[in-house]
C-alpha cells in the first residue's frame, strides 16, 4: 500500500492559501498554528489583518484537498487523514489511487 506523506509545513501552506482565498488577501498575510488535543482533535489558529479565528479538522482537510488537487494533481479524496507524531508534529497521509 503506497501512501503519500504531507508534512506539517505543507499543511500550513495549504491552510494559508485556503484562508487567503476566503478573505481575498495574500497567503503571506496569513499565519497558521496547528494544534492537536485528545478531546477536540486537530485545529488551527489563524491570524490575519482581520483578527484571529480557529478552524477545525474539516476545514483543514478542505484546505488540504484543494492544495492536493492543484499542486500534486492527485485524487484529494483517496483516503486523506491527519495524524500526529510527537517527534515530527502533525502530518497528513494520502493513499495512492491504486491502493
Amino acid at each position: 500500500m503506497t501512501k503519500l506523506i504531507i508534512p506539517e509545513e505543507d499543511i500550513i501552506l495549504a491552510v494559508c492559501i485556503y484562508i487567503a482565498r476566503q478573505r481575498e488577501i495574500e497567503p503571506g498575510e496569513v499565519k497558521v498554528e496547528l494544534f492537536y488535543d485528545d478531546y477536540s482533535g486537530f485545529s488551527a489558529e489563524i491570524t490575519t489583518v482581520f483578527g484571529k479565528q480557529e478552524i477545525v479538522t474539516k476545514h483543514i482537510i478542505s484546505a488540504l484537498r484543494e492544495w492536493i488537487k492543484e499542486n500534486l494533481h492527485a485524487n484529494p479524496y483517496a483516503g486523506l487523514k491527519l495524524d500526529l507524531n510527537r517527534t515530527n508534529g502533525i502530518y497528513a497521509r494520502l493513499r495512492s489511487e491504486d491502493d
